[in-house]
């Protein structure tokens, strides 16, 4: 009986922190629409607030491969942080641990490798 009763308690921290996550957000977004001030003029609902007004299209078209070189860089820069848990606990694993993180740098080698060969990484 003693089993159950921590499993229910398991999913009782789970249902809190799960309507904390949603009543905290919820209740500073209510906080600063009261709080804030509240004086709309015509100037504010303009385009810009300099009092000019715009004289082309807004929306400028980038080219792809800056989200491609961002998104490169996001992941190796993510897959890299496990290296340092390993590098923490390396003479507890042992031989082992240390072919598998051989193994996932050799992956992330040829993913550069890959990348570098389809000009993912060039800048212009």
């Amino acid at each position: 009986m003693g089993q159950l009763h921590i499993y229910q308690n398991n999913y009782l921290i789970v249902f809190v922190f799960l309507c904390l996550g949603i009543l905290l957000p919820l209740i500073a977004l209510f906080l600063g629409r009261l709080l804030r001030p509240y004086k709309p003029t015509d100037m504010k609902y303009t385009t810009y607030e300099s009092g000019i007004e715009p004289f082309q299209d807004s929306r400028v078209q980038f080219n792809v491969r800056y989200y491609l070189f961002g998104l490169m860089f996001v992941i190796f820069d993510v897959e890299t942080v496990f290296l340092y848990p390993w590098a923490v606990a390396y003479d507890e694993l042992g031989l082992f641990a240390l072919i598998e993180m051989l193994f996932f740098v050799v992956i992330l080698m040829l993913g550069l490798i890959y990348a570098w060969k389809k000009k993912v990484l060039k800048w212009n």
